[in-house]
């Protein structure tokens, strides 16, 4: 098993909110007015394209900020127009928020990668029900809900995050572990699972003691220099300070979803400049203090055997660059780290569904920075 340094400051608590690398992400505007204008028009026809509302951008450069805009409209009822503030849900862009924390953890020896989760002796325990499990529940690891390989609960139309809407986290991964099956052996095979990104959650909190979302914000978030994050709400009337509106297409409801449960796997709040913030702390490079050790990074961005292209938390590609995408009724978002030294973050207030939308925007940030001559990414 890997062994991973200590990396707490001596004296304090891991949960203590003090900043060992939190430093302004001050923006410092780079590229030639023409340069700019050429970004503003590709973010024009994407919008076009897809009715977008609202799009926010902010890229980082070696540890720099050089770039954050905010197009068209947080909130199309009201005319509202969108700034680079402004706060969205970023669905499972949350995803590698949580896989640093829990790696954060394992370097501070309250975790390995290796733990087995339920049952007797595992991290969980009994508390979500006594054995006998179904086939294999037993055997699922840290590791595997990391990767996506614990064997089952995939995100399809039998998703256990989209079910049963009532029932709080306990309820939830009770019943899903008496009810739904896995259909693989842990560690022989991928299916993305928002479902285990869920009990991760719940890991943080047995190990640690603390509510999820305190936790991250004191450990991970507040390091970075982040201080408005937060989990979202379900409702309108729920929106957090900042927070966007989310236009639905296609008969879509952005407010008819139990946003709070899926708080580690797609429940976080924030603006791209904010996730840019994070990424900048995480991403390997020497530019900005780094949090996690390089030997936890390298790990980090390990795929499985099961799939090359997704590590843990983290997609990756033979490039050296990482990310990941989210989405959600209302809601498109994508994080990257690209091997030149950027970090970029992009959100929109809406999707379209079974569309190109996704790899589009990807494709959008791609082509903004290339209208840049000096950037390299």
């Amino acid at each position: 098993m890997t062994k991973f340094p200590r990396r707490a400051l001596p004296g304090l608590a891991l949960g203590a909110a003090v900043s060992i690398a939190r430093a302004e992400l001050a923006l410092e505007p780079e590229g030639s007015a023409t340069e700019r204008a050429a970004m503003a028009s590709a973010a024009d026809g994407f919008m076009l394209r897809y009715a977008v509302p609202g799009l926010s951008v902010a890229i980082a450069r070696s540890g720099r900020l050089v770039y954050a805009e905010a197009f068209g409209l947080a909130d199309r009822v009201n005319g509202e127009t969108l700034t680079p503030g402004h706060r969205f849900r970023i669905a499972s862009v949350s995803k590698p928020v949580t896989s640093v924390t829990i790696f954060t953890l394992i370097e501070n020896r309250r975790l390995r990668l290796g733990d087995v989760v339920f049952g007797p002796g595992g991290v969980l325990g009994l508390d979500y029900g006594a054995p006998p499990y179904g086939p294999y529940v037993d055997r699922i690891t840290i590791e595997h809900l990391l990767t996506h390989t614990c064997g089952g609960w995939r995100n399809d139309n039998r998703d256990p995050m989209f079910r049963n809407p009532r029932m709080n986290h306990a309820e939830l991964i009770a019943w899903t572990l008496r009810t739904l099956p896995l259909e693989a052996v842990p560690g022989t095979a991928f299916a993305y699972s928002n479902f285990g990104y869920c009990v991760l959650g719940r890991v943080i909190e047995k190990v640690t003691g603390q509510r999820y979302d305190a936790f991250v914000r004191d450990t991970i978030l507040r390091r970075c220099g982040i201080d408005d994050m937060r989990v979202g709400g379900d409702t309108i009337a729920e929106r957090l300070p900042g927070e966007v509106r989310y236009h639905g297409q296609n008969d879509e409801d952005p407010y008819a979803m139990n946003v709070r449960r899926m708080d580690s796997h797609g429940g976080w709040v924030g603006s791209p400049t904010d996730l840019v913030r994070f990424a900048t702390h995480f991403d390997g490079f020497r530019t900005t203090p780094n949090l996690l050790s390089a030997e936890t990074l390298q790990t980090m961005i390990t795929p499985s055997a099961a799939n090359a292209r997704y590590a843990k938390g983290w997609a990756v590609n033979s490039y050296g660059n990482w990310w990941h995408t989210g989405s959600l009724p209302g809601t498109a978002t994508i994080l990257v780290r690209t091997h030149g030294d950027f970090c970029w973050a992009a959100f929109a207030n809406t999707r379209r569904p079974r569309s190109a939308m996704d790899g589009d925007l990807d494709r959008l940030i791609w082509t903004m920075v290339r209208e840049v001559r000096d950037w390299s990414a």
